[in-house]
């Protein structure tokens, strides 16, 4: 176990995992990116949203990361993790120790673990890993409150109308960009 995790209180652990199991959401995002192998970056994010800060700025303090902002169209805090490495040491490592108590939330925890080790692994890199992250992805937070701006077959056809896409370097690669000294 880490250093950090360990010198947690575990009834602060206890209470901001139960919070999360009630207020929080694991998600999977897709954002179309020219620079990338197949045209679509995939985002992480473990996020929380509350009317008041304080909550959400202990899960700053203990986790150690993300990013805390007051949203102008609600007026709520949302507190907000997306780098992969602090998801990968510190989300997920706290939220092994920490556990839900729900069933959905332990389902949504785990879909978004293995979805997380496809990405870590760099497997989206391929057509056959970024399918498994697209089946794991359709599989999370089932239910009628979500919403995708791609889903599913939008990736997919994406990649059947431009084949070439499969054999594109990233931008910082190509030859034109590269300058001679």
């Amino acid at each position: 176990m880490s250093d950090w995790l360990s010198k947690i209180n575990p009834r602060i652990g206890n209470y901001l995992a139960g919070f999360a199991d009630g207020e929080g959401s694991f998600n999977v995002s897709l954002r179309q990116r020219d620079d990338h192998n197949l045209g679509w970056q995939i985002v992480l994010c473990f996020n929380v949203s509350q009317k008041e800060s304080y909550i959400l700025s202990q899960y700053k303090k203990i986790l150690g990361c993300g990013k805390l902002i007051k949203r102008n169209s609600d007026g709520l805090y949302m507190y907000s993790v997306t780098n992969n490495l602090s998801i990968q040491e510190k989300v997920i490592p706290f939220f092994e120790k920490f556990s839900f108590l729900s069933q959905t939330k332990k389902k949504n925890f785990q879909i978004f673990c293995q979805t997380a080790y496809l990405v870590f692994s760099k497997q989206y890199f391929t057509e056959n890993g970024l399918n498994k992250i697209l089946e794991l992805r359709e599989k999370l937070n089932e239910g009628g409150g979500r919403k995708r701006k791609y889903i599913m077959s939008d990736v997919i056809n994406s990649l059947k109308e431009n084949p070439q896409r499969l054999y594109a370097k990233p931008r910082i690669f190509r030859k034109e960009n590269s300058r001679m000294i």
